[in-house]
């Protein structure tokens, strides 16, 4: 009866002490989880950094947004002015004002011509026809500077002049001292009425094409004109419309204006131009 009386009174501590660890268990299990879920939310929180500041670095990484140098000349001058009143007299002495070129942007392309028929009675008459066009080119991201694009057009106008229908005699030089690229394209054109001296001078200054026609012949039995004076006085005309796009931009003879940078532009685009390789004027 005695042991048995122990046993209950031991028996309520040792309950007491299996519930007390129980407690203690439980509560040390709860620092654990919460550590868990700290260091859970610590390292979440680490990956969100590290990739703001992936994102960061890409973002000064990446390439800057493209740009192209501006075009130097920004204008072209009144085309009927390109040629002094001296130059006209020499080469169409019996012409009228010129005739200016139609144009919706004459910012871009213009051009004026001038037709000239000093009749001469029984003896004939002779016949001139001179044309300037100019054509200019602006600097685009996606086309490339206006210099460039100027350059390739000043080749192809070559080119096609060169293929004119029906040249004879076809010769092409390069002219001294007009803008930064010229050349000069003559031939003759038989047609009904006589034999046309045809003189062609492209050239190039910066972002500008200047395309200069020539022609002159005899006409109603009247001498034909000397192809090699009608090529200098061609020439002479080309550089004083040259001379007048510079001077339009306020540059200097020689001079070249620096461009800035620049995002984009309207490309001018090679539109119809009032240059003529056939002296249609004639027909």
């Amino acid at each position: 009866m005695q042991l048995r009386a122990q046993r209950d009174q031991r028996d309520p501590q040792a309950k007491r002490a299996k519930r007390l660890t129980r407690v203690l268990v439980g509560a040390a299990a709860v620092p654990v989880m919460l550590v868990a879920a700290g260091c859970s939310s610590d390292s979440g929180s680490d990956d969100g950094k590290d990739k703001a500041a992936e994102e960061s670095a890409a973002s000064k990484s990446a390439s800057p947004s493209p740009t192209v140098k501006a075009a130097a000349y920004g204008k072209l001058p009144e085309p009927c002015s390109v040629v002094s009143k001296k130059t006209l007299d020499d080469l169409v002495p019996k012409a009228d004002s010129g005739k200016e070129g139609s144009s919706n942007d004459t910012a871009t392309r213009a051009g004026c011509s001038w037709d000239s028929l000093d009749d001469n009675g029984v003896k004939g008459s002779q016949f001139r026809w001179l044309s300037v066009s100019m054509l200019r080119f602006e600097s685009d991201v996606t086309r490339g500077e206006g210099e460039k694009l100027a350059h390739d057009y000043y080749l192809k106008q070559l080119k096609d002049t060169q293929a004119a229908e029906g040249a004879k005699s076809l010769k092409t030089a390069p002219v001294s001292r007009t803008g930064n690229e010229a050349s000069v394209v003559s031939y003759d054109l038989k047609k009904k009425e006589g034999t046309f001296k045809q003189q062609t001078v492209v050239a190039r200054v910066e972002n500008v094409v200047v395309t200069l026609d020539f022609n002159g012949a005899g006409l109603a039995g009247d001498k034909t004109p000397d192809a090699g004076d009608l090529v200098k006085d061609a020439q002479k005309a080309a550089k004083e419309a040259v001379a007048a796009v510079m001077k339009a931009n306020d540059t200097s003879a020689g001079g070249k204006p620096s461009g800035t940078p620049q995002g984009s532009g309207s490309p001018s685009k090679p539109a119809s131009e009032t240059s003529s390789k056939a002296p249609s004027k004639s027909s």
